[in-house]
């Protein structure tokens, strides 16, 4: 084992399933941040149809580059996809972090960057939040040894988009690599755009595009650190059906587009809801978080699952994922129900 690592282990939140399943035959999982209404037909066919499991990946993912180029409007040269953005995010820790140096984060965020930064042996420096967590001081942290700085925007669990101005400071003053992960940017009713040569943007087909089990990310990747990413980038990432799959999503927008309409309306009618009974958080995200202590477990025992939130350090929080209408009906009658 590496002397200088620290080893902590990511918690994926499942833990209440035990106590759902001894209380209800039915369980609504929503912990996850899934599309709750699937992917697209197509991929799923796309996916089915592949039969050369004996024959590797073509490396260069070059049809799939080419449609993500399309999509985002990015160069294609500067695309590259990963084992979901978890993997592209590990190559970038590989070249660019090594022990003693800094990494910025801003908590509470996804578990991921901490563990990541922990095993490097970097020091993590932790930059604040106000009460509606919105980042206040990220830009005055920036050192010389600062290597990589991430922000997830939208931010999980919190669900705001983070603050542009201090990112863009954070990018201007920082010599290190500034990652923008942007899983939930489908959500959100306004991108940024980071058009600096030390920003890197994770995007992913996990959430809208729905294929979370076929570990699909992709990023942008500045001039300056493509070879370095594609040397600590593990060879064949995804598999020929995984990409095939992300393929026939992107030539079926419609159906993403009508996923993402319907979980932005019913996150709003949620957010309503939810606002009645307990401090509840605007979103931009598919999900949505709410202070209201022990929730989890009540909800769990009429078998519904959402994600507590003290492993992001956030006692007396949960995180719900916005389902489909006959979920979110479940939910909401389970909450009533609870209601002195």
């Amino acid at each position: 084992m590496k002397n200088c690592a620290k080893f902590e282990e990511y918690i994926p939140g499942i833990s209440l399933l035990e106590i759902a399943r001894k209380y209800s035959e039915k369980i609504i999982n929503l912990a996850s941040n899934e599309n709750p209404y699937g992917a697209s037909p197509k991929a799923i066919k796309a996916f089915q149809s592949f039969k050369d499991l004996h024959k590797y990946p073509d490396p260069s993912y070059k049809e799939l580059r080419e449609k993500l180029s399309e999509y985002t409007g990015w160069d294609f040269k500067n695309i590259v996809v990963g084992a979901g953005s978890d993997g592209i995010l590990e190559a970038i820790f590989r070249f660019a972090v090594g022990e003693g140096d800094e990494v910025l984060l801003a908590p509470p965020t996804f578990q991921y960057y901490r563990i990541l930064a922990k095993l490097s042996c970097a020091k993590i420096v932790e930059c604040r939040r106000d009460e509606n967590f919105e980042i206040t001081n990220a830009s005055e942290l920036v050192t010389e040894k600062t290597k990589l700085s991430i922000f997830c925007s939208p931010n999980n669990p919190t669900g705001n988009l983070e603050n542009f101005e201090e990112i863009r400071a954070v990018a201007e003053s920082s010599k290190g690599i500034v990652v923008v992960d942007e899983a939930y940017v489908e959500f959100a009713d306004k991108k940024f755009n980071f058009n600096y040569e030390n920003v890197l943007i994770l995007r992913t087909f996990s959430k809208a595009f729905g294929l979370a089990n076929l570990r699909i990310g992709y990023a942008k990747i500045p001039d300056e650190y493509l070879k370095f990413y594609r040397s600590a980038s593990t060879p064949f990432p995804i598999s020929t059906a995984a990409e095939r799959a992300a393929i026939a999503s992107l030539e079926d927008l419609d159906w993403v587009k009508n996923c993402v309409e319907n979980i932005k309306r019913d996150r709003e009618k949620l957010f309503k809801f939810l606002s009645r009974k307990f401090k509840t958080y605007p979103s931009q995200a598919n999900f949505i978080l709410v202070k209201a202590k022990d929730l989890h477990i009540e909800l769990a025992k009429r078998g519904i699952l959402v994600r507590e939130c003290s492993s992001f350090d956030l006692p007396n929080h949960v995180r719900i994922s916005v389902g489909r209408k006959e979920e979110n009906k479940a939910l909401m009658e389970a909450i009533e129900c609870l209601s002195p």
